[in-house]
């Protein structure tokens, strides 16, 4: 009779093999069951095993959460936007109708928890794969990508659920008694150092140049990638919902054990831009750039570089990735189109929120809330958006706006992205229009505009960004302004980023620079917010910095759905969110609570 310990291996390891692959490197699927042994016999088995460790990587492609997948509810749980679909989830965090029994909460504790748990399989047997079948020296690569995995599915973990239980290097024992598999959360800090530890372990054996321009392995681990998260999770940990967070006083073991400090240090700030600027002078720009498509104007450079950056599959810019998966993205950012050929035809349910909307800058660099930004509210103007063939009656709302607004947002009686015959396609979000809500109920509009990012217009399985060059600029520019507010390269590494979206920088003939402290924080964050936009980066961002009741919570508007002509563009109210104290980390899942009399439930749940 074959003992629970290695059943439950067997088990384990099958289940591995039937997970959804990633395409590429992660298609790769055997057809029958195999026992433990059997893995390290061949190299090709070994392999799969490594891939499905990897299979549990986000999919930001697949935005619809439904607790499936690796797709998340970020990009509509944040004030960025809303869909019109109820059973997306973010739905349920926005009206805080969320409870810790759903299974949706579960979804990322069990998956990260499985994923973690095949990757210390994995590093402590990997070693016993048939030298005859790979080289030693790939197997210790191997180990370093499957232990770097596990360091960022505990990443993903602890920014989801705040501080949770440290595993290590153990594989829980199975025939042991119960009491024994009964573990307490770690603290916050503890949990940090132990994927800080990770990473740097796993970076002396990984390559430096990206194994998918080296071998055509798209998406592999990388020293950049695991310097890059490294750097990424310490600036969490120096974020104030963590760094002395009084919120948390009772968040304690049972043994009183604090989990999150109650006492705020600086030092944590500089940490962070300490790893930040490793990853910079180490990688930059000789493997990392910022992403360009060169133009003689400066504002169409602006308007395709940062449009094809998240496009054009581990261009320079791309850290880390997702290898080619499922797209639902394309279909719920393109509008419904009633009447046009099928290829551009979409739901159109993933709505831009008229706060979003009104955060892009004017082209001039300027917020719109600057008297001198010449941004004006109401009535009508002939316009040539970057993306289309000729000048058109346009709001006056959505004109002379900075080249992200354009990638970023498709607005009503807009030119669309693919125009598949001779008959122009303008998506009219009015109520009789052909993006509007006589055409449907449900495959419409929620705000009356659309997510138009990270879609090609045409549809398409692709790879997904996950980490770019961007996001460690503006995160280095945020942790040196907390630590060290005067130094020269906060404004410089936001203004990097500003020049390649074709806007005037701070400090220049045309924009004054920010001055002091706190105009510089908010500097720094309205760059983010724009630039990071519907990258699943603003949802924790507003949480992290401990503004999310203010940020999602109140009135939320957009155009008037119900009506035609002038009467669309009034500005309507769409919804009243709710924001909860306990709503800044998911509860840890109510049936693990309940088995496990160690694990303290997050503060509110």
């Amino acid at each position: 009779m074959i003992k629970m310990k290695k059943l439950l291996y067997i088990l384990g390891v099958a289940a591995l093999f039937t997970t959804v692959s990633c395409g590429k490197y992660l298609d790769q699927i055997p057809d029958n069951i195999l026992t433990a042994d059997d893995i390290w016999k061949s190299k090709n088995r070994t392999e799969n095993f490594l891939a499905n460790i990897y299979s549990a990587i986000p999919n930001e492609l697949a935005q619809r959460f439904v607790n499936n997948g690796n797709s998340g509810p970020w990009n509509a749980a944040s004030d960025e936007s809303k869909y019109t679909w109820d059973f997306n989830y973010a739905n349920n965090l926005n009206s805080s109708v969320w409870a810790n029994t759903n299974s949706q909460i579960a979804h990322y504790w069990r998956e990260y928890y499985r994923a973690i748990r095949n990757a210390t399989y994995f590093i402590k047997n990997a070693d016993r794969t048939d030298p005859g079948e790979i080289e030693p020296t790939l197997i210790t690569r191997y180990k370093a990508e499957a232990r770097a995995l596990r360091a960022y599915y505990y990443f993903q973990l602890i920014r989801i659920y705040g501080p949770v239980v440290v595993l290590g290097e153990d594989l829980l024992d199975f025939e042991a008694d119960i009491s024994t598999l009964k573990l307490p959360r770690n603290s916050f800090d503890e949990c940090v150092n132990y994927i800080v530890s990770e990473f740097d372990i796993a970076y002396n054996d990984l390559p430096v140049v990206p194994q998918q321009i080296r071998e055509g392995g798209a998406g592999r681990i990388t020293k950049g990638m695991v310097k890059a998260y490294k750097a990424e999770t310490l600036l969490l940990a120096a974020s104030p919902l963590f760094n002395g967070n009084r919120d948390y006083a009772d968040l304690k073991n049972t043994d009183g054990k604090q989990l999150i400090s109650q006492t705020y240090d600086v030092n944590k700030w500089k940490i962070a831009a300490d790893a930040h600027k490793a990853f910079l002078d180490e990688f930059v720009p000789g493997v990392y750039d910022l992403y360009v498509r060169a133009n003689a104007d400066p504002f169409m450079q602006g308007y395709l570089s940062t449009r094809y950056v998240m496009m054009e599959e581990f261009n320079k810019e791309w850290i880390f990735g997702r290898t080619v998966s499922g797209n639902n993205m394309e279909y719920d950012r393109r509008p419904k189109h009633v009447g046009f050929a099928s290829s551009v035809q979409g739901g159109g349910a993933h709505g831009v929120t008229q706060t979003m909307v009104d955060a892009y800058f004017m082209a001039n660099g300027k917020p719109i809330t600057d008297p001198g930004s010449e941004y004006v509210a109401s009535g009508f103007s002939n316009f040539q958006a970057p993306f289309d063939t000729k000048a058109r009656s346009t709001f006056n709302q959505w004109t002379g706006r900075e080249p992200r607004f354009y990638v970023g947002v498709t607005y009503n009686r807009s030119f669309w992205l693919s125009q598949p015959t001779s008959t122009e396609v303008i998506t009219i979000m009015e109520y009789s229009g052909n993006s509007g809500r006589i055409q449907s109920l449900s495959d419409v509009t929620p705000t009356g505009y659309v997510v138009r990012k990270s879609i090609t217009g045409s549809g398409g399985d692709r790879a997904s960004s996950l980490l770019r060059l961007a996001n460690i600029y503006l995160n280095y520019a945020e942790a040196l302004n907390e630590y060290a507010p005067d130094n020269p390269d906060i404004l410089r590494y936001v203004n990097l980023i500003r020049k390649r979206a074709g806007i005037p920088e701070y400090g220049s003939e045309q924009l004054a620079a920010p001055v002091g402290q706190e105009a510089v924080r908010q500097a720094i964050r309205m760059e983010r917010r724009v630039e990071l936009a519907f990258e699943s980066v603003r949802y924790f961002d507003t949480r992290r910095w401990k503004i999310a009741a203010q940020t999602n919570s109140g009135n939320f508007y957009g155009m008037n759905l119900q009506a035609n002509g002038d009467a669309f563009y009034e500005k309507t109210l769409l919804e009243v969110r709710k924001f909860l104290p306990r709503d800044y980390l998911w509860p840890i899942p109510n049936n693990e609570v309940l088995k496990n009399d160690l694990l303290k439930q997050n503060t509110g749940w």
